[in-house]
Parts: structure tokens; sequence; C-alpha cells
């Protein structure tokens, strides 16, 4: 079982993440208040692991992630997965694919980062997230939309 390390929204295209102490995550749309979220889209939610950030020397939100998780082996997830964060539940969608913005923070991190910038996730279970909220893995989504 994981946990909630950090929370962000973003507020304004290219700006600094917020961080926020809890957040509603509303189905099929994203975090409440953030403007990457949109229904429909695969990409309504971004998780990253805390572990991973620090072996990049990362601070917790400077790569876009919304949620910064600590304690789960990002990779040993996949597509359809399905992880319950507070009161909220979220599908995992598609890998996070790092952009050329990673470049802007670091020459050459973009490429560091390939396979491990963390996932994009749909959010299929209206509710509120905390920080040090407990994250559990759930088994994965055998039929269904991602």
């Amino acid at each position: 079982m994981g946990e909630v390390a950090h929370l962000f929204i973003c507020l304004v295209h290219r700006f600094p993440m917020k961080a926020v102490e809890s957040v509603e995550a509303i189905e099929n749309k994203g975090f409440r208040g953030c403007i990457h979220g949109r229904p429909g889209s695969k990409r309504q939610v971004c998780l990253m692991d805390k572990e991973t950030l620090d072996k990049f020397k990362l601070a917790p939100g400077e790569i876009k992630e919304n949620v910064t998780v600590r304690g789960i082996d990002f990779q040993k997830l996949g597509i359809g997965q399905e992880l319950q964060l507070g009161g909220a539940k979220l599908r995992i969608t598609i890998p996070c694919d790092p952009c050329n913005r990673m470049d802007e923070i670091r020459m050459g991190l973009q490429e560091e980062l390939r396979g491990q910038r963390g996932w994009l996730c749909r959010v299929i279970e209206t509710g509120m997230i905390q920080m040090g909220d407990k994250i559990e893995v759930l088994e994965p989504n055998a039929v269904g939309e991602l």
C-alpha cells in the first residue's frame, strides 16, 4: 500500500504547479481547479512516484505531476489498473511520456525520464484526496473503457 505524499493542481499553463493539502477528484474530469483535466481525456490526472523523483534529484511537483506517490513500485503497475486514493478511484490509462518541457527543467531530463515519467489516469469515482491518504492498488480492470 502506498501513500499520497503531495498533491498539485495547475492553474495556468507553463506556470509552477500549486501545492494543495486536499483536492476533489471529479469523475471523468480530473482535479477540481486544475486546467489539465478534461472530460473524456485519458490524461486527467498524472501520478509520479517520489522514489523516481529522488533518484533524479527532482522536487515534488517539478515535473508537473498531480499526485506524488510514495511506496508503490510503478514498474509493477499497468494500463487498466485501478487505484483507490482516499475517497476517489482512478484508472491508469497510459504511461506519461516525458515531453520536451522536461529539458526546460534540466537539459537531457526528457531522455533520462523515458519509461519512468509516471502514469496518466482517468477519474472513475468522484471523491476527496488528502495528503497522507493511503493508496490501495486494486485488481486490474478486466473490461470497460480506459
